[in-house]
């Protein structure tokens, strides 16, 4: 992969949220998930890559549009893993909530974990403590060794937990070992890369979450130099076929970054849909003018760009909202 790369999916995400935007707060979650599918596609076809989806929308009878093993790209440049989630908050598009993002990644052909639509448990930590927790640990060990790490009292650690019934022991135990928790409905991507930026003030991610969305964090958790650890929490043994099929001996096996994301070189795009932890939403300024706001990793580089844009909705047709 090459820098231009990291640059040019920028627009890919774009799209996807400025399309998808146009439904916030309209109780639409599949037309606002369909417009960011849409968009994202379109794009993706004058991107110079060789890109395969193995994280997408489902599998090609379930999903008309970047369905698993979909070939994306012009044809030209690098060939590529790609997984993506064109609209990661469909509820929070549709309830007009905060912390939806068009994202994804992208890596080296063959380096991006396949991950079948399921549960995963997760731990994600910032540089500070990489390489220093695990996720079988009690989470009051973990909670030690982040503090210390972080160069915080226990009482100042923060931990971000997805507001789920069965995450109640999990917010209890942090909340008696005498930690911050803070909550979050959904959207995981953004509150797990929290983790790894300092500005947020979040010190740790926990929880069990969607594993596709596991995949794609972990490139952008390798790009800023932080850890993650997980396994996939298959429910019957259909899912466990499903996962030995795409590749994993062990659907159980404990997953170390770099079993997630292989290689040195991975990279992370994404654009807010809506304000959240990690970026503002789309805003639309009057008249055709349109402001997003996005950010790109690559982890070769460690590289980190913010981008602002103004993007003029009379010049790009295909994005705007069909009102019938």
């Amino acid at each position: 992969m090459d820098r231009e790369l990291a640059l040019e999916v920028i627009r890919v995400t774009e799209a996807a949220a400025i399309s998808s935007a146009q439904w916030m707060g309209r109780g639409k979650k599949i037309e606002a998930d369909d417009a960011a599918t849409s968009a994202m596609r379109l794009i993706f076809d004058s991107v110079s890559c060789k890109g395969t989806v193995v994280i997408g929308e489902g599998e090609l009878d379930e999903a008309p549009m970047l369905y698993i093993g979909e070939e994306v790209g012009n044809g030209n440049g690098p060939e590529v893993d790609i997984a993506v989630d064109p609209l990661e908050g469909t509820n929070i598009v549709a309830n007009g909530r905060g912390n939806a993002m068009a994202v994804l990644a992208l890596g080296d052909r063959g380096t991006l974990l396949h991950a079948p639509d399921m549960y995963m448990k997760k731990l994600v930590v910032g540089p500070e403590a990489a390489g220093l927790v695990r996720l079988d640990d009690p989470i009051e060990k973990t909670i030690d060794i982040v503090a210390k790490m972080n160069n915080k009292r226990t009482r100042d650690v923060t931990v971000i937990i997805q507001d789920r019934e069965r995450h109640q022991d999990i917010i209890d135990r942090v909340r008696a070992k005498g930690s911050r928790v803070k909550l979050f409905g959904d959207g995981d991507v953004g509150a797990s890369i929290a983790t790894s930026l300092p500005q947020t003030g979040i010190d740790l991610f926990v929880g069990t979450g969607g594993a596709p969305e596991g995949v794609i964090s972990a490139a952008a958790i390798k790009a800023l130099g932080g850890d993650m650890q997980a396994r996939l929490v298959p429910d019957n043994e259909e899912e466990e076929q499903r996962c030995i099929a795409m590749g994993l001996t062990d659907p159980r096996q404990l997953l170390h970054l770099h079993d997630l994301v292989k290689g040195d070189d991975a990279i992370f795009a994404a654009t807010g849909v809506s304000s959240g932890e990690l970026l503002e939403g789309v805003r639309f300024l009057g008249g055709d003018l349109v402001e997003t706001d996005s950010i790109v990793m690559r982890a070769k580089t460690r590289t980190v760009r913010y981008i602002k844009a103004h993007h003029r909705l009379q010049n790009k047709p295909h994005l705007l909202a069909d009102d019938e």
